[in-house]
């Protein structure tokens, strides 16, 4: 055991002392030229160190030093910059005067990866240098192979155009790649924005063997957590994997076996991105399931809960929330060319449950075709082709919807409008409009729409009954139902419609149902929440007594409004008047029957004078 204890005593000091050798042997600032050489030979781009390189020998050996950048050829700004490097060094190679760098370590970096610091390059040719080209290895005695990169603790600044600035925040990445230029990538980071939190990390595999033409990578984990304002309250969580490849000479992206979890949700399929000159994406996405309610956190109000939906989020104070949204600025849509193909065979959507949902739309800088846009609401069905110009402000929305069958009450619980009319409604016409708020509705939409619905409900009133009972207090010869329901049924309804400043004006509305007939005209007023609506009503059915005043009311119409807010319609019924008509015209029939009778008479005679008069 002494002998044993000795020889490792022994051993460790031979090391110590090896290590100590180095340090008065090999001046790590002999090859400090060289590796800058090196990269610019390699990559173009310009490796400065400043301050002396020096050695650090526990609890591994390295060469550390001081402030460190990295610039691309022609570049404003660095696109790497330390206050400090450290490569971790093998030990062996270094006996025989090679360089082996285990791992190049930088913490508390700032990459940039802004317009300041990409390449800028002239077109112009340039005139060959005296420069010489540095040594091979061979002549230089030295072999300069990294095999891990390690980034701590680092900030990633990201902007593509003159705004929009994006910063990456406690980034930490480990890149370790062996002989054949196969690496492994471990990525971690958090980007804070409009008080919203993303953090996410990620794991693949890469395929550097012909870099920087071309890479691929395997990301076999993406994990990530959303949280803050806007976004419900349990956030939004969620992974991913794919397949990738990047194409330098076309800066071409192209995402294959692409699948992404949002919370209970599951997204397939493929992208691609063409990045030089004016971007192209095709995107092409299937999902069996995609509840948008459970990522926006929208929940239907109830009569007596007027703030139920933002319960279920945290809202950001107004001076924090993104000013595009009220100003309707799609801006962002004249820069880019896209395609984009989703479906989803089960869709929710405020509430609204849709199968076999489709969207087909294409971007051309800003001009926006939605080829297709429809699904299927049991029993029925929709489409909403149309066209977006964001290319002004605000935008120019075109639609011409055609919806089968849908049930109203559904529509109107996903705006949380109140269920005044529920019923199978179908439509068909041309809507088209500058913005997208409601403002915007009440003042700049226009449009025309044939309307229909089936087995329909006006809830909160019983016409029949309304007609029926002002019948019998003003003529008790005849008697309604006695027990009536809190709905008007109306078996068909259909009517045209024109919407213009938030108004929809319907004419040649007619109604039928087996007990009621109605026609007439009015308006729906969208802004102030309100209607009135003018209408010539026949009760056919659901009289009893004397049968000549029902076979007279049967064919008779009453003048019926109904006006006033949503939530507490007003009537008014013109029964009095109607009667009083139908008396005055029976009367004077029997009169001129009884004149045409006496026509010789002198009473007769008389009579008619009178009628006359």
């Amino acid at each position: 055991m002494r002998r044993l204890l000795t020889t490792l005593v022994i051993l460790l000091v031979v090391i110590i002392a090896g290590m100590t050798s180095l340090v008065f042997l090999i001046n790590p600032n002999d090859f400090r030229e060289y590796m800058a050489d090196r990269v610019e030979q390699k990559s173009g781009y310009q490796l400065t160190i400043d301050g002396d390189l020096r050695w650090h020998v526990w609890p591994q050996l390295s060469i550390i030093a001081g402030k460190t950048s990295l610039t691309a050829p022609g570049a404003k700004a660095p696109v790497v910059t330390a206050e400090n490097m450290r490569l971790d060094v093998k030990l062996w190679p270094l006996l025989s005067h090679q360089l082996a760098v285990r791992q190049v370590m930088l913490k508390n970096a700032v990459i940039r990866l802004t317009p300041d610091s990409e390449a800028n390059v002239p077109d112009a040719p340039v005139a060959p240098s005296s420069y010489a080209q540095p040594p091979s290895e061979l002549d230089a005695g030295w072999k300069f192979d990294i095999d891990k990169i390690s980034v701590a603790d680092s900030l990633l600044i990201w902007q593509r155009g003159a705004d929009d600035q994006i910063n990456v925040r406690d980034l930490n990445l480990q890149l370790e790649q062996n002989a054949h230029h196969q690496a492994t990538l471990e990525l971690s980071s958090r980007i804070n924005r409009n008080q919203r939190d993303l953090a996410f990390s990620l794991a693949a595999d890469l395929d550097m063997q012909k870099f920087p033409e071309q890479f691929s990578a395997n990301v076999s984990k993406f994990n990530y957590q959303l949280n803050g304002a806007d976004i419900p309250a349990n956030g939004i969580q969620g992974g991913g994997t794919m397949q990738a490849s990047y194409q330098n000479d076309s800066q071409r992206l192209v995402l294959s076996q692409l699948a992404l979890t949002a919370n209970d949700n599951q997204l397939s399929g493929t992208a691609a991105a063409t990045l030089s000159g004016t971007s192209d994406y095709q995107i092409n996405l299937n999902a069996e399931k995609l509840d948008l309610d459970a990522l926006s956190g929208w929940q239907a109000k109830t009569p007596d809960q007027s703030t139920q939906a933002s319960q279920a989020v945290t809202s950001a104070p107004v001076i924090a929330r993104d000013i595009s949204k009220e100003t309707n600025n799609f801006s962002i849509l004249t820069s880019f060319n896209a395609n984009l193909d989703l479906k989803v065979a089960d869709l929710t959507y405020r509430g609204l449950k849709i199968q076999e949902f489709n969207l087909l739309a294409e971007n051309h800088l800003g001009k926006v075709n939605l080829k297709t846009l429809s699904g299927k609401m049991a029993p029925g069905d929709f489409s909403l082709p149309g066209s977006l110009d964001a290319t002004q402000t605000p935008v120019l929305i075109s639609l011409k919807p055609v919806v089968h069958n849908i049930e109203l009450s559904q529509l109107l619980i996903a705006y949380n409008l109140p269920q005044v009319l529920s019923g199978s409604f179908s439509m068909e016409g041309a809507v088209s409009g500058l913005g997208v708020s409601t403002a915007d509705f009440s003042e700049n939409w226009r449009g025309s729409a044939q309307l229909s619905m089936e087995n329909a409900r006006l809830n909160g009133m019983n016409i029949q009954q309304l007609v029926q009972q002002a019948i019998t207090r003003n003529n008790n010869s005849v008697q309604g139902l006695e027990r009536y329901e809190h709905y008007t049924a109306v078996k068909t309804l259909q009517a045209q419609g024109e919407l213009a400043e938030g108004t929809l004006q319907l004419s040649n509305l007619t109604a039928d149902s087996e007990m009621l007939a109605a026609k007439g005209e009015g308006s729906v007023n969208f802004p102030d929440s309100q209607c009135d609506m003018n209408l010539n009503v026949r009760v056919t059915g659901g009289w009893t007594g004397n049968s000549g005043l029902i076979s007279r009311l049967q064919n008779t119409d009453i003048p019926l409004r109904v006006y006033g807010p949503w939530t507490q319609l007003n009537y008014q019924l013109q029964v009095d008047q109607v009667l009083r008509s139908q008396l005055q015209n029976e009367a004077k029939s029997a009169i001129q029957n009884w004149v045409d009778k006496n026509k010789g008479n002198k009473e007769g005679k008389d009579l008619k004078s009178l009628i006359s008069r």
